[in-house]
């Protein structure tokens, strides 16, 4: 049995061990990881199950990752298993995390029905990390029936993010009235559900006051089905009950009225862009002869002899008259 083979077996069974080395392996740079990758994709998507694919985003300090452990805990009680994809940003120059423990989930942690994995973005724009998708299969084909992804913040986030997973959970602030009123208009639209979160102590009405505020203003500018507006504590646990349940419901919703499973399909053709452009993107790096003329047309388009589009275009060129 092939190593790639090994690997899957026991990921299907749930190894978490397995599991961490298999996403290692599919979030790997190096040219000898990806044939292997590929067996080990190509042998656990048939088993994998898709559950609840949950996007979660927001402002600064929000206080994401607090909440999706609480909301992640929901899930254990319900008996699901649970998994968080928790993105940390990455330094340009070493391609490492600069965010060393992001995640503060303190109670999954402790779950053995819980799986966290941090993951650096590595340049890759979006606030999600280069292989989410792949880790998405993964942690399905181990049995976890629910995934969160925790993006890096507010701005392009949505897009990418809503292009992976079956809903976006959108976190914000009370108070952030400034914030909320220079996002672009696409962020709130993208969110399935919003959360005003840290609504305890002293803060509770005001919180309770920009929610109200938010969603008369959303009946206002959007159309069609309209996000539902919560105010939680994921601090003291506060309304996180009922955001679990809204977002079960959601789900449920989208099911029922054949939503979710055009969401699948697309979520699927983008994979298959974004796996096309990787593709590409390996043959210029590891053929020796393209790699160098790759390499002398960036040179040429940093002299500024060249512009990007028509070095672009060359080097496609190229690699079809190789055919």
């Amino acid at each position: 049995m092939s190593f790639a083979s090994e690997l899957a077996h026991a990921v299907h069974n749930g190894d978490r061990r397995a599991l961490a080395k298999a996403i290692t392996l599919v979030e790997s740079t190096r040219a000898e990881d990806r044939e292997p990758a590929r067996t080990l994709l190509s042998l656990l998507l048939p088993v994998a199950k898709p559950g609840i694919r949950l996007g979660v985003t927001g402002v600064p300090g929000a206080g994401k990752s607090t909440l999706i452990d609480a909301l992640g805990m929901c899930a254990v009680t319900d008996g699901r298993r649970v998994a968080v994809l928790a993105v940390d940003p990455s330094s340009r120059d070493s391609g490492g995390s600069v965010l060393g423990d992001k995640t503060r989930m303190t109670k999954l942690a402790q779950e053995d029905a819980a799986f966290i994995r941090p993951s650096p973005t590595r340049g890759v724009l979006g606030g999600t990390a280069s292989r989410t998708r792949e880790v998405i299969a993964l942690c399905e084909a181990a049995g976890h029936d629910v995934v969160f992804v925790e993006t890096v913040g507010v701005g392009q986030s949505e897009e990418r993010v809503a292009s992976m997973v079956d809903l976006v959970l959108l976190v914000l602030l009370a108070g952030a009235g400034d914030d909320i009123s220079s996002m672009k208009r696409g962020v709130l639209e993208a969110a399935d559900l919003i959360a005003f979160n840290k609504a305890d102590a002293e803060r509770v009405a005001s919180v309770q006051a920009d929610a109200a505020s938010l969603r008369a203003s959303l009946g206002i500018s959007r159309a069609g089905r309209m996000p539902d507006v919560l105010s939680v504590s994921a601090l003291d646990g506060a309304g996180v009950a009922e955001l679990w349940s809204a977002l079960l419901s959601r789900q449920d919703e989208a099911a029922q009225s054949g939503e979710l499973l055009l969401r699948r399909g697309s979520q699927r053709g983008a994979w298959f862009e974004a796996a096309l452009d990787d593709a590409l993107h390996a043959v210029f790096v590891e053929d020796s002869e393209l790699s160098q003329a790759r390499e002398a047309a960036l040179r040429e388009v940093e002299s500024g002899a060249l512009s990007a589009p028509e070095a672009a275009e060359r080097l496609v060129a190229s690699l079809l008259a190789r055919r």
